[in-house]
């Protein structure tokens, strides 16, 4: 056989292989499609009984899940229409880095498909900029999409800073998600010396919305502290919402077991990559919603004896990354 004819096989031997993987690979891929489908609708009536329950004890509580903006659609399709349940049971939708992650990066998908919900819901976009130039750029962006943005740089990339100036600045009093113009992302603590130097900091300004932790260094926020959050410094009224991850599992929470680090529960998936703290979870396994709502002793319901006005409900794309984040 001639150097052609052998190189000629050698190809031939290489696709027959490659094709067989395919194959092989084809139902493993099918599987996990199927499995990020079912999942996809496990997480629409997570949020959906969420929502159920914390509106016994407050009808107007206020539900905004984080990303997962595919969860609006039945099967996470906008071509199949809107889950109408899972819509209603919204408030509005949170997103992260939609127009500039570090550079400028428009993720022109998720703009479609926030076009085709905006009309209903509030849209809450916080954008990471590298650059402090292009800060301006971001807001204009999502100002002219109708969406209201917390743009934030290299030093506030965890969301611990408040920045000094506040867009579309106003006294109004703000009783209703839709009536926001501006909100305040503030998850983390570390930089406040204390709990009542970060309650005086977030006193001091005038952001219609503010987006902050239930704890501070593991204490909850009580009631009376939060009613104080709930007067702009110029005297409007504005909301206080609780972040709460529901797709994910944090060690220095108060739910988190000590014995979980060796002989952890079977819903307790794989590490979340980034995030040396957090653990996806199979979120609708029942163990872990009783975590999250549904008892006196749930995160939700500690949101709701805060006297919180709402929960902004992070890792909604839980059911994506269980399977695909590999």
């Amino acid at each position: 056989m001639n150097k052609l004819n052998s190189r000629s096989a050698s190809q031939n031997c290489l696709g027959l292989s490659l094709a067989l993987a395919f194959l092989i690979m084809l139902p493993v891929s099918c599987s996990r499609e199927k499995k990020a489908d079912i999942s996809s609708a496990q997480m629409q009536d997570f949020v959906v009984h969420i929502a159920e329950y914390a509106r016994q004890f407050d009808p107007d509580f206020i539900i905004i899940p984080q990303n997962g903006v595919e969860l609006c659609f039945n099967h996470t399709d906008s071509s199949s229409g809107f889950h109408n349940l899972y819509r209603s049971s919204i408030d509005g939708l949170g997103i992260e880095e939609l127009f500039y992650n570090g550079d400028y990066s428009p993720d022109e998908e998720r703009i479609r498909l926030l076009r085709k919900c905006q009309t209903s819901k509030k849209i809450l976009v916080s954008e990471y900029v590298s650059n402090s130039t292009h800060l301006k750029d971001a807001y204009a962006k999502n100002q002219q999409e109708g969406f209201i943005c917390f743009a934030r740089t290299a030093g506030n990339y965890h969301y611990q800073q408040i920045p000094d100036t506040v867009p579309g600045e106003n006294s109004s009093d703000i009783s209703t998600l839709a009536d926001a113009q501006n909100f305040l992302y503030l998850i983390s603590t570390d930089l406040f010396a204390s709990k009542q130097a970060m309650l005086n900091a977030i006193k001091a300004t005038n952001f219609d919305v503010i987006l902050i932790d239930l704890f501070f260094d593991g204490e909850a926020l009580d009631s009376t502290e939060i009613q104080q959050l709930k007067i702009k410094n110029n005297g409007g009224q504005r909301l206080v919402i609780a972040y709460v991850s529901v797709g994910s599992a944090e060690n220095f929470r108060y739910y988190w077991q000590d014995g979980w680090s060796l002989h952890h529960p079977s819903w307790l998936k794989k590490k979340y990559e980034g995030y040396e703290d957090e653990y996806w979870v199979e979120f609708w396994e029942k163990d872990w919603q009783d975590i999250i709502y549904g008892n006196d002793d749930s995160y939700v319901k500690r949101i709701l004896n805060a006297g919180f006005d709402g929960a902004y409900l992070d890792n909604v794309e839980a059911y994506y990354f269980l399977y695909f984040n590999n």
